[in-house]
């Protein structure tokens, strides 16, 4: 991340565990500002790094993933506009590691606490909307075939529609 000049504030379990709180992790999460050209500079990282970038097709999640196969490596990038957290605002509050001799910034545990929070939040909410799609998917299916519909079709009989 030094190399390509993106700045991105460590937040998940591994930020706690770089503190000394004792807690599972199998990858990284870092919050980050998207711009075009922290983009840019997330794709030039992925491309060093022989990665792939997928973003998740939640609606109004900005979740970039970071993966490379070979070894499992995963690192996420929350867009910091889908966060009640901003860099500006947690870079007061970070502490600065200098691994090679690079800087390194990890959110303090507070903000740790409160992200993952949130974050478990907005998944609560995905999930419950999900839930919500598919039942009433459910509903209509259990009409009957008549009083379905499908866009601007309405059903007529067993084998036809109309507008």
């Amino acid at each position: 991340m030094h190399e390509h000049g993106l700045e991105a504030i460590l937040i998940g379990n591994e930020a706690a565990a770089l503190q000394g709180v004792s807690v599972a992790t199998m990858g990284f999460e870092f919050l980050f500002r998207k711009t075009p050209a922290n983009v840019r500079k997330l794709k030039a990282i992925a491309k060093s790094l022989d990665a792939t970038i997928l973003k998740t097709q939640h609606p109004g999640s900005e979740l970039f993933r970071l993966t490379r196969v070979t070894d499992i490596l995963n690192v996420n990038f929350v867009d910091e506009v889908h966060s009640t957290s901003s860099v500006e605002e947690l870079r007061d509050r970070t502490m600065v590691m200098h691994p090679d001799g690079y800087p390194f910034l990890v959110a303090s545990l507070a903000d740790i606490e409160r992200i993952k929070a949130e974050m478990t939040k907005q998944e609560a909410l995905r999930a419950e909307s999900e839930r919500a799609l598919i039942e009433q998917i459910r509903r209509l299916l259990s009409l009957p075939m008549d009083q379905r519909t499908h866009f601007l079709r309405k059903r007529i009989g067993i084998r036809a529609s109309c507008l």
